[in-house]
């Protein structure tokens, strides 16, 4: 892949716990924002329970659809983490005993703490791409364009650096953000035609609610700095005009 090309990912959070709001997913944030200083736009973010047909049919309809997968969460060591079986079966490949994953947490581990509920962790698709653990040993895995990480977030924070020679990303997204005093009924039409005559800039428009009153984000992202400038300049014609406040930059 050159530079040019625009090169798209989609996440995939697995995990009953997320769906039922008892653990707050943050892996997305870090993906994305990693994936976007590398030059890989996230198209799409899903998030589905520990349910084997559920997640079979996602990662195969994501895989063929974006350049990059990942997956975060049900690799660990419980009966509830199936991802690695169930990317397996999405491959239609071996589940199997890695012999490199073996080792490593043979290694890592005490004598006798290797136990059967951990040696579930080295069980993976036949062949599969070792992601390497700086933090707690276990290794997540990689199956052609499908990166398979852990759910906790300071494991996966602390793998996925290590995932940068595997990845092939276009030119860096870059971004700007200026936030307004203002509501976004009284912005819109004025970002809509700021939005239409800049297409290759992403614009959006975030409310926030600071020191008891109310501002509008206004984030604008592109892979060309001299394309968000103009557009940011725009921003700050329109403050001018309607005598908007301009709370940060």
């Amino acid at each position: 892949m050159t530079k040019s090309t625009k090169v798209n990912a989609a996440i995939l959070i697995i995990g009953n716990e997320i769906l039922s709001g008892r653990t707050q997913d943050t892996n997305t944030s870090t993906i994305a924002l990693w994936l976007n200083s590398i030059g890989v736009k996230v198209q799409e973010v899903r998030i589905i329970p520990d349910i084997e047909d559920i997640i079979i049919h996602t990662v195969n309809k994501l895989r063929k659809s974006n350049d990059y997968v990942f997956t975060t969460g049900g690799i660990g060591p419980t009966h509830d983490d199936i991802t690695a079986e169930s990317i397996s079966k999405a491959f239609d490949l071996k589940y199997e005993i890695h012999k490199e994953a073996y080792k490593i947490l043979e290694n890592y581990y005490k004598p006798g703490e290797f136990n059967e509920g951990r040696q579930k962790m080295i069980w993976m698709p036949k062949d599969a791409n070792l992601i390497l653990n700086p933090t707690s040993g276990a290794p997540g895995f990689s199956v052609e364009n499908v990166f398979c990480l852990p759910g906790v977030p300071s494991i996966l924070k602390s793998m996925i650096g290590g995932l940068k020679n595997e990845i092939t990303g276009g030119e860096p997204i870059l971004s700007c953000t200026i936030s307004l005093r203002t509501v976004e009924s009284e912005i819109a039409s004025s970002l809509t035609e700021i939005q239409n005559n800049n297409k290759e800039v992403e614009i959006g428009s975030y409310p926030f609610f600071q020191a008891g009153k109310l501002g509008v984000s206004i984030v604008m992202r592109s892979v060309d700095q001299s394309k968000i400038d103009v557009c940011s300049s725009k921003v700050f014609e329109l403050a001018n005009k309607k005598k908007i406040e301009v709370v940060s930059r």
